[in-house]
């Protein structure tokens, strides 16, 4: 073999190297901004309220920032190991579980912020979460131009279309209005990213729409989401649960 021809395969080999080296650095990059992302997600002022002037809050572990907002919400980020589309009752498992502070009912959020699902189960270092595309699945969500409030289900038909409904005919929709999640929750964080108006489906017999939403994170190419963790969200059920039992005491007879 001559020297040109040798030095061009040893380019050709070195070229082929390269892509192949490119490829794992670029996995490993992308890895990297995550983190990165999920660091600044943190610092976010939305996941923080604002404190009450007239009242003193008791400092604990929970985190404040430096204007003394106290932390609402945790994001952690995690890997996508399986996921399904095809079933009526899609599940996504990733590579955190409860060793790592995930606990079922967490929000899971794709890794531009729009929602996929909720965690349903846990083992010590993965999490099932049930998809958004699941047919027992439904979520409290709010028109972005109106806050006009309604319910995100799944037919267990097409996985790039949900339906919405319980928005009221008063409310002027259009194609491409923009679906946030709504502020009932106690699993997602508010005004995150839902989908878009696909199109209206025509029912004169009712006074609500019916909308066909086009998911904003693509279900079929899922990698990396965030877990998010709504701190006071214990306190808040608790809450609820206890004002329920204690209005059925009340209404027991002698009381």
């Amino acid at each position: 073999m001559g020297m040109g021809m040798a030095n061009e395969l040893t380019g050709w080999m070195n070229s082929k190297y390269a892509n192949v080296d490119n490829y794992f650095h670029l996995k490993q990059e992308s890895e990297r901004i995550h983190r990165v992302n999920d660091s600044l997600i943190n610092l976010l002022k939305s996941n923080f309220l604002n404190p009450d002037t007239a009242t003193r809050f008791i400092r604990d572990s929970i985190p404040y920032d430096t204007l003394g907002h106290r932390r609402r919400y945790i994001w952690r980020d995690a890997e996508v190991v399986s996921n399904s589309v095809n079933a009526e009752r899609n599940y996504i498992q990733i590579n955190r579980g409860s060793k790592q502070g995930i606990r079922d009912n967490m929000g899971v959020l794709n890794s531009d912020l729009s929602l996929v699902g909720i965690v349903v189960n846990t083992s010590d270092n993965f999490s099932q979460v049930m998809s958004l595309l699941h047919v027992k699945n439904n979520v409290n969500a709010i028109m972005k131009k109106s806050s006009n409030a309604g319910t995100i289900s799944w037919d267990g038909k097409n996985p790039l279309l949900l339906t919405m409904t319980g928005v009221p005919k008063s409310d002027t929709i259009a194609k491409g209005d923009t679906v946030l999640t709504g502020t009932y929750s106690l699993s997602f964080p508010p005004l995150k990213m839902i989908g878009t108006v696909a199109s209206i489906v025509k029912d004169n017999s009712s006074s609500f729409y019916i909308l066909l939403i086009k998911t904003a994170a693509n279900f079929q190419n899922l990698q990396h989401v965030f877990v998010v963790e709504n701190l006071q969200g214990d306190e808040q059920e608790s809450l609820d649960k206890a004002t329920r039992k204690k209005i059925d005491e009340l209404k027991k007879p002698g009381k």
